[in-house]
């Protein structure tokens, strides 16, 4: 990638966004020189939790044994089924046998969900995740992954509208917290005109991220366009300047 873009993205994200984490990157089948290899899980493990690694700036490689959780092989696309019985374990559950996360009112609700679920082709490729100021230029990545609090979301979301005419610049799809950081914003990548992804709303994965923040993911495509129009946009007025203040605040009150 243009490291010129990461570059002037860093200054923006200081001038408007002051004092906040950057986001991170995700590349199917980057570049693996001198990345750390993710771990494999000893027994289960939520994928989210090892992103944390990512955002202080570990940057690490993903593949099939670096995955603990059938839901997590499945959205990065390792398995291409469900495992047996999902229908039970994301609705009620099956009485003896498993406990239900009754994410879904019944199993025939499941089962229409996952007709609908696209598939990820990434059997036999990895999956490289680095924080934004890591990126060299011989990244090029599929998707930026922002881990924000409520002021920098409102900045965020209104930039993914800022260029679009229709008021759908934004989607919050429904799945696990693995699949609103990756298989949907991989998924929007492949559009003529994606839309970023608002999510971790999935309360399995709620524990793996800090308190107050949600994520908002932006396929590259759009995300370079962002970077483009962002000082000519409502960042340069007076109302961003009220919510800095209460960024400053925000940033005050989650570092004591």
């Amino acid at each position: 990638m243009d490291t010129g873009l990461r570059d002037a993205y860093i200054r923006l994200h200081e001038k408007y966004f002051p004092g906040t984490e950057l986001p991170i990157a995700f590349e199917v089948g980057g570049a693996t020189d001198g990345v750390e290899k993710a771990a494999a899980p000893k027994g289960w493990r939520c994928f989210v939790c090892d992103l944390a690694k990512v955002r202080k700036g570990t940057s690490l490689v993903f593949d099939e044994e670096s995955i603990g959780c059938r839901g997590g092989r499945f959205y990065l696309g390792y398995d291409a089924e469900r495992f047996p019985d999902f229908r039970y374990f994301l609705s009620y559950g099956k009485p003896g046998e498993m406990e239900g996360e009754r994410y879904k009112q019944t199993p025939e609700i499941v089962d229409e969900l996952d007709r609908g679920t696209a598939r990820i082709p990434t059997e036999g490729r990895s999956i490289v995740f680095k924080r934004w100021d890591h990126l060299t230029d011989a990244d090029n990545p599929d998707a930026v992954v922002f881990f924000a609090r409520p002021e920098v979301l409102s900045g965020l979301f209104t930039l993914a509208n800022f260029d679009r005419a229709d008021p759908y610049g934004v989607i919050a799809p429904f799945g696990a917290g693995c699949s609103s950081v990756f298989t949907f914003p991989w998924l929007e990548q492949q559009n003529e005109n994606p839309r970023a992804v608002l999510g971790m709303f999935d309360p399995s994965a709620r524990p793996c991220v800090p308190l107050d923040v949600l994520t908002m993911a932006f396929p590259m495509k759009k995300f370079i366009r962002v970077v483009g129009f962002m000082e000519e946009s409502f960042l340069i007025t007076g109302s961003w300047e009220k919510v800095m203040k209460k960024i400053d605040r925000s940033n005050t009150l989650h570092s004591s």
